[in-house]
């Protein structure tokens, strides 16, 4: 299994960033005319997390490369035995394949209001339908997904820290853009927040 894990996970990383962020980035660029990755530089809220959210996917991406091409580095990583189970795995698997169709959907869905980061300068639709009518964040879900299936694939110090740091600086992201959606689409935006839960 883990022979299969090696081959699979670069590639899904690959796939996964290139579809979802990359290509839809580009996609959407060429539609409204401005890059969608509107992450600020500055010293805000906003600019940190956006840094911290890099070096985060940055750091994961080179874990993965080190589990495909240095197997003997596998004690490094603090292994977590209980886990180490074929079933585990395989729910890791499947919970990645889940999560890749989940946000290509999902961006689907979003259209041309997709961003990377808050964009302040440009007002945006507010998508409530498909995908954004079961969640109000599922793109973000997809994300934790991905963690989730990583950590149980490769179960272990490392991506249990992916999943951790992960998962907690999406909800902080998450808050920033709820704040701005309140300001920017009012009693519309807060009618949909009652109405659709924040991710499931």
């Amino acid at each position: 299994m883990d022979e299969i894990l090696r081959l699979v996970l670069p590639l899904y990383f690959i796939i996964y960033f290139g579809l979802a962020f990359v290509l839809k980035s580009l996609m959407v660029a060429r539609k409204i005319g401005k890059n969608p990755l509107v992450l600020p530089k500055d010293d805000s809220a906003f600019g940190l997390i956006g840094w911290y959210f890099k070096l985060t996917l940055i750091a994961m991406f080179m874990y993965v490369l080190a589990f495909a091409f240095f197997p003997d580095w596998h004690a490094v990583f603090l292994p977590i035995p209980a886990l180490e189970i074929l079933a585990v795995k395989y729910a890791g698997l499947a919970l990645l394949a889940i999560a890749l169709l989940w946000t290509i959907l999902a961006q689907w869905h979003m259209k041309n209001s997709w961003r990377i980061g808050i964009d302040t300068e440009t007002k945006t639709e507010l998508v409530s339908t498909g995908l954004f009518g079961l969640s109000r964040n599922p793109i973000f879900f997809g994300m934790i997904l991905s963690l989730l299936g990583l950590f149980l694939s490769t179960p272990n110090a490392f991506t249990a820290l992916f999943l951790i740091l992960g998962y907690v600086l999406i909800q902080i992201q998450i808050r920033l853009e709820e704040e701005f959606l309140l300001k920017e689409h009012g009693q519309k935006y807060l009618a949909y927040q009652q109405k659709v839960r924040r991710l499931i």
